[in-house]
């Protein structure tokens, strides 16, 4: 078994994610269906770092968060925000530099799944077993309109990008 477990195992559904993302919008065009996986996917994974991962490391950490947790959850909440509306080239230009800035935060070298694997390695098999049976998140319709519109704004502010729809 790989010494770096979650971090391995959060990375490969990166990277799968990452797949889905390019093929959400090719040359301006929309994908419905790889936005739904996408859209989907991404939720899932968020909630698998919000629900199982971050309270597991939490809990072994002292109930100390790590450095890191705030800037991780301003993040999902703008990305999730960001799957809120109906899919355009800009949402998804959005969603993509909010990952390639989010992804290294995690993945790094002493990042947040550095840490995780380091914290959790003596529940490790429970925690891996609880990730690879995360379940899918059931997914609300699109929701266009200027409240959603002003959410995603405020929420990209806070992590440091700027939107421009």
């Amino acid at each position: 078994m790989s010494s770096r477990p979650i971090h391995d195992l959060l990375h490969e559904d990166h990277q799968r994610l990452a797949v889905l993302l390019d093929a959400s919008c090719v040359d301006g065009r929309i994908d419905d269906v790889a936005c739904h996986e996408f859209r989907a996917g991404l939720l899932r994974h968020i909630g698998m770092e919000e629900k199982i991962v971050m309270p597991a490391v939490k809990l072994q950490n002292g109930g100390e968060s790590l450095p890191l947790a705030r800037q991780m959850r301003l993040d999902h909440a703008a990305l999730a925000a960001l799957l809120v509306p109906t899919p355009t080239p800009a949402i998804v230009g959005r969603i993509r530099a909010l990952l390639e800035v989010h992804n290294v935060m995690e993945e790094e070298d002493g990042g947040i799944y550095a840490q995780c694997d380091e914290l959790v390695h003596e529940h490790l098999d429970d925690l891996l077993e609880q990730l690879r049976h995360a379940r899918p998140v059931k997914l609300a319709p699109y929701q266009d309109g200027p409240r959603g519109l002003a959410s995603i704004e405020r929420l990209l502010r806070a992590t440091g990008l700027e939107w421009s729809p």
